[in-house]
């Protein structure tokens, strides 16, 4: 018997893949199509076993689709710019480029040595020129139509590295890679008028019929739709109008104070012209430090400065005092509040930590009672409102509303808490924004046949951190497109979300050199059919990618409007009950896994272990115990193989077969089909899937095949089981196919089909049960009484023996499962 060498069965199957371009494909009008994506990984070195439970995945729904007889395009890449490449090359004293590139080819190697069949044919690297020209032209497309511009924001700036940093990057108000203290500074900046599409993108979420809810619940939280009124209140001594915006319009009347986010553009006047002045600008520098994900917590102590100043409520005339406080965010309405403490949670903190009045406009029983222990945040009935008083809340929400429009001091509007999307990065390594500073033109963009703009690969970074682009002359200066001056170059490159927002685009044509995808490429493959990744990009990514597709939708390059027609997040991999992770010390090499027991082995215990949206706990018996399963596959047919009588066997309709064991074979076989494909295609529950392939393969070794009609159903099983295994474990299953006879690789087999005949049992096992432990088991027609199964178990050899002489208690029968007896 020949032993199972996966080291040699995996090299050579996938040496045929590599030599025979297995998984190229092309567009094929005369074939349905189905496009696979898993989100495609940053190069940093080396696959961890997220990326290969990820891959793993993907390939599983690959290979079973072009069983199927779909067009399968299966593409990889590598979301290649950004700032990981930057700090090896500050560390190992390396470019960027050298480093990324190195990567990924190291990482191409991995991903082959897994068995994944992807289209090599198809690959890009977002760093590279001829795709990144690509994402400068949709940057183009984007300011031709008005959503491309810069403004001054606030952001986040780190003194020692000269960068901006998201605000993820922010630490306890720090630097996430040096430790400095945290600086809010106004800079000139790039965005993209993503909320422009805010309605759109919250409404079509609803049509996202195979997205997890999970994911859809957080890109509506993300987008943050609500409606209201803005309000204007004026402040005394300023000549400024302050708007608020409200969905509590019917607490107007209960406001006590006016709280501003600090960075509220009326902070810096107030600031200016106050006599606390430097009070207020340090108080407003130490907020600016902290995480903006603290300030919004609701268990943050509130904390706030009075400005000196006040503000006319406009429905009652009555000042209010004016504020600076730490919870009021400027992304969320007008970044500006009117405090209403009786009726709101953080309000009522604030208020009652400063002394402020608490004045109750809303009573769930029409009794103004001052005293609250805490915010009352329900509905009632309106008082100390004036000529509201003793609406319902919600009818004081129109009439208010309506007599504050007539009024003219405000008006009904819908706020988003989405904000335009800032993509200016103060680095090097990503891609540059095609745009040119003329001192007569002024903001020029670089014309389309000019493009890409280069990023040049002979600059250093700074020890620093900081970007070689704006020291560079020969980058910086520049022809002015228009007029033929002297300019300058934009040297601010472009946030990576952007080059990820467009890739699985690129992929339908990816040698394209003359636009981005060709029409008939991107009308034939697109929409995504199946794509896979992480729930961490369940917004930023997805609602980008999102966003780009509508926009190019728009520009008339195609006629789809989301880019994904099905999402899977894949859950976490986790060993010792934590998230690996370097700092715990519980990281599994997947190198290591594969080179002791093979890439099949990593694969089935991937995808047996737990459904592919539910958390892996990784186990080193679990993989033992795959590959040893796999060993018991090989065996079965080292075995059964050499034994097959050879001639052509055809296949035996289950009603001509006269031995009962043989019947039960092929009708367990038919009913395995049925699990199997119903698993991958309808529940993607490859656990299961592989779990019915044990249970056949149990079947099989128990079998003990003697006639030709025998032999005639193994050798089905045989066949019908190896096209099975194929998306789980491509290489063992490769060969066995080979084994048996065949001289092509089964990738393009088809998928084989269960007679629902044959799959329904005429027996069923039926498990007896003593007092709860497993005794006996019987073989019975299937559909029998309660009290004709209970009859057969208790007269049944094995059960009297162990009954004799005891009371039976109770005898509960399960139809076609179990009996189950207790005795005392």
């Amino acid at each position: 018997m020949i032993e199972y060498n996966f080291r040699e069965i995996e090299e050579k199957w996938q040496r045929y893949w590599e030599e025979n371009k297995t998984f190229r494909v092309e567009r094929d009008p005369n074939k349905k199509k189905y496009y696979v994506l898993e989100m495609f990984p940053y190069p940093s070195g080396k696959l961890h076993i997220g990326h290969l439970r990820n891959y793993s995945i993907g390939d599983v729904v690959a290979r079973y689709k072009r069983m199927r007889g779909f067009n399968v395009l299966h593409p990889m890449g590598w979301d290649a710019f950004g700032l990981p490449a930057e700090n090896a090359a500050i560390k190992m004293k390396v470019h960027p480029a050298s480093w990324t590139y190195g990567n990924i080819e190291n990482m191409r190697k991995q991903l082959k040595e897994i068995g994944a069949s992807y289209d090599w044919d198809r690959e890009v690297a977002t760093c590279d020129p001829d795709y990144y020209k690509w994402t400068e032209w949709m940057f183009l497309q984007f300011y031709k139509a008005g959503l491309a511009y810069k403004a001054e924001a606030l952001v986040n700036w780190c003194p020692k590295c000269k960068t901006v940093l998201a605000n993820e990057q922010v630490e306890q108000g720090r630097c996430w890679r040096c430790g400095s203290v945290v600086q809010k500074k106004k800079l000139e900046q790039w965005f993209l008028k993503i909320t422009d599409y805010a309605e759109e993108l919250l409404s079509d979420i609803e049509k996202l019929e195979g997205w997890p809810e999970r994911v859809k619940l957080m890109q509506k939280n993300w987008i943050g739709k609500s409606e209201g009124v803005e309000v204007d209140f004026e402040v005394e001594g300023l000549d400024e109008v302050m708007p608020i915006f409200t969905t509590r319009i019917d607490t107007i009347f209960g406001v006590t104070f006016m709280a501003l986010a600090p960075e509220h553009p009326l902070v810096d006047k107030i600031i200016s012209l106050s006599s606390n002045g430097d009070e207020i600008r340090n108080f407003v520098d130490e907020v600016l430090r902290q995480d903006q994900s603290y300030r919004s917590d609701i268990s943050t102590e509130k904390e706030g400065i009075f400005t000196g100043y006040y503000a006319v409520n406009p429905v009652n005339g009555e000042r209010i005092p004016v504020w600076v406080a730490n919870y009021i965010l400027m992304e969320y309405g007008t970044g500006a509040i009117m405090g209403v403490p009786a009726h709101d949670e953080r309000d009522f903190e604030f208020a009652k930590k400063y002394n402020l009045p608490i004045r109750v406009v809303i009573s769930p029983d029409g009794s103004a009672n001052p005293h609250l222990e805490e915010a009352y945040t329900g509905d009632g009935i309106q008082v100390n409102s004036g000529e509201f008083d003793g609406l319902s809340c919600k009818e004081a929400k129109e009439k208010i509303a309506d007599w504050v429009e007539r009024q003219g001091i405000g008006r009904r509007k819908v706020n988003y808490k989405l904000r335009d999307w800032l993509i200016s990065r103060q680095r090097y390594w990503g891609a540059p924004i095609p745009i040119v500073y003329c001192q007569k033109c002024g903001i020029v963009p670089v014309p389309e046949d000019r493009l890409p703009v280069i990023l040049p690969l002979d600059l250093q970074i700074g020890e620093d951190g900081s970007s070689p682009l704006p020291k560079s002359k020969e980058f910086v200066e520049a022809r002015c497109p228009v007029c033929g001056g002297p300019a300058k170059r934009e040297t601010d490159t472009m946030d990576t979300f952007i080059c990820s927002s467009w890739y699985f685009d690129r992929f339908t044509s990816p040698r394209s050199d003359d636009k981005p995808f060709e029409k008939d490429d991107i009308e034939y493959w697109m929409p995504v059919d199946q794509y896979i990744g992480g729930v961490e990009h369940a917004v930023l990514h997805l609602l980008y990618s999102r966003f780009f597709t509508k926009f190019l939708a728009d520009r008339g390059l195609f006629e789809f409007r989301e880019p994904f027609k099905n999402l899977l997040t894949q859950g976490m991999v986790i060993k010792d009950g934590a998230k690996m992770s370097k700092s715990l010390g519980n990281i599994v090499d997947p190198d290591d896994i594969i080179k002791k027991y093979g890439a099949d082995t990593a694969r089935l215990f991937i995808l047996f272990t737990s459904p592919p949206e539910r958390d892996l706990e990784w186990s080193d018996q679990g993989v033992e115990g795959a590959h040893r399963f796999l060993k018991r596959v090989w065996r079965l047919y080292q075995l059964l193989i050499p034994k097959l009588p050879r001639k052509s066997f055809e296949v035996i309709d289950v009603d001509d077969i006269k031995s009962k064991e043989t019947r039960r074979l092929k009708r367990f076989l038919h009913y395995t089909i049925k699990r199997v494909t119903i698993d991958i295609d309808k529940r993607m529950h490859f656990n299961t899937a592989i779990s019915a392939l044990m249970e056949l393969t149990n079947e099989l070794y128990k079998f003990k095949p003697q006639t030709e009609e025998d032999w005639m159903v193994v050798n089905e099983a045989l066949n019908a089981m190896v096209l099975m295994f194929h998306p789980f474990v491509p290489h063992i299953a490769e060969e066995l196919w080979s084994l048996l006879g065949n001289d092509s690789t089964l990738a393009y087999e088809p998928w084989p089909q269960w007679d629902e005949k044959a799959a329904t049992f005429e027996e069923v096992t039926v498990v007896v049960q003593i007092n709860g432990k497993v005794r006996s088991q019987f073989d019975a027609p299937r559909g029998l009484s309660k009290e004709e199964l209970k009859e057969m178990a208790l007269s049944s050899d094995a059960v009297r023996s162990r009954i004799e002489g005891k009371e039976i208690v109770k005898v509960v029968v399960v139809p076609d499962k179990i009996v189950s007896i207790v005795v005392r």
